[in-house]
């Protein structure tokens, strides 16, 4: 509730900046205002009227908080909550900072076409977007869970005849989900400054693929979700906890939680070779899965024992030998 409730503070108070800062300096801008400069950056070649600049800056900062905030309501909570707190402070930071520049540049000219861009401009409000998107990620991600001193036991979770019982557990790498959340903002103000004018289309087309397949990639990597009940172990991937991939409780021998460091597997991310993989998303606590195959995987995920525990009454009470 508190992070639904800051949210529509954040949007409140940026709408509010984006509409009060212009009519406060309403007497000192020409009309129509410099919205729209050519590929060298600081020359205008488009203008908007003062009423239609305001209506533009709501509109798309209203467009986009809904999106985000949308975003945090994902089945993944905790993922979610980072990248949507990060997104939504970084694209009101850009907005802020586009229409603070877009104000400064158009303040006191006689005409629009005077109001020239300073080449210092477009980095900084990138910069500012970066550094307040980060800081929001990492104020979001709320303080780590702790983690059992036991490892390496195959705990079985008592369970009545008939019980039903599910696990869920999951795991976010807020770097992992700063950096995606980045690379979003970054190509988000790549299209921006495409459509303004202010960068060249062809750095824009050339940067805009890459920035694309680092965000796919960083959202199928943040975060790691463990579903342990019926018949099944379902391990999602990304904020939304897609793509999935299901394996059937009739091919694992046993479970079990032990502790585990990157460095002891390759590092971050998908590691290991068909038969013994890894999925590590942090240092510390993780399931390790046992295939009667005789191949593992282990997954970085928090409360582990308790899945394994979970995992090895099901296989005692469905799974015949």
């Amino acid at each position: 509730m508190r992070a639904r409730v800051a949210a529509v503070a954040w949007w409140l108070a940026v709408a509010a900046a984006l509409l009060l800062a212009p009519l406060a300096l309403r007497d000192r801008l020409p009309d129509p205002l410099a919205t729209h400069w050519g590929s060298s950056g600081s020359v205008p070649d488009g203008s908007s009227s003062f009423t239609g600049h305001l209506i533009m800056t709501q509109v798309l900062w209203a467009g986009l908080w809904l999106l985000f905030f949308l975003l945090g309501r994902a089945r993944d909570r905790r993922a979610a909550r980072v990248t949507s707190s990060a997104c939504l402070v970084a694209m009101g930071v850009l907005l802020l900072g586009v229409d603070a520049s877009t104000l400064a540049v158009n303040l006191d000219a006689a005409t629009w076409r005077e109001a020239l861009l300073p080449g210092w401009h477009i980095p900084a409000v990138i910069a500012a977007m970066v550094a307040a998107g980060a800081l929001a990620a990492y104020l979001s991600r709320g303080a780590p869970d702790e983690e059992p001193a036991g490892s390496g036991t195959r705990p079985v979770l008592g369970l009545r005849p008939g019980q039903r019982a599910v696990w869920v557990s999951r795991v976010v790498n807020p770097w992992l989900a700063a950096a995606t959340v980045l690379t979003l903002a970054c190509a988000a103000v790549m299209g921006v400054l495409s459509l303004s004018g202010a960068a060249p289309g062809g750095f824009v087309a050339g940067l805009l693929p890459a920035l694309v397949i680092i965000l796919v990639v960083g959202l199928a990597t943040v975060a790691v979700s463990v579903r342990v009940g019926d018949d099944l172990i379902t391990i999602g991937f990304g904020p939304l906890g897609w793509p999935a991939r299901r394996i059937p409780l009739s091919k694992v021998e046993s479970a079990w939680s032990e502790r585990r460091q990157p460095g002891e597997v390759g590092g971050w991310g998908f590691r290991g070779l068909p038969g013994r993989a890894t999925i590590m998303l942090r240092g510390g606590e993780c399931l390790v899965l046992r295939y009667r195959s005789g191949g593992q995987l282990t997954i970085s995920i928090d409360d582990a024992e308790r899945g394994a525990s979970l995992i090895n009454a099901l296989i005692a009470e469905r799974v015949q030998p």
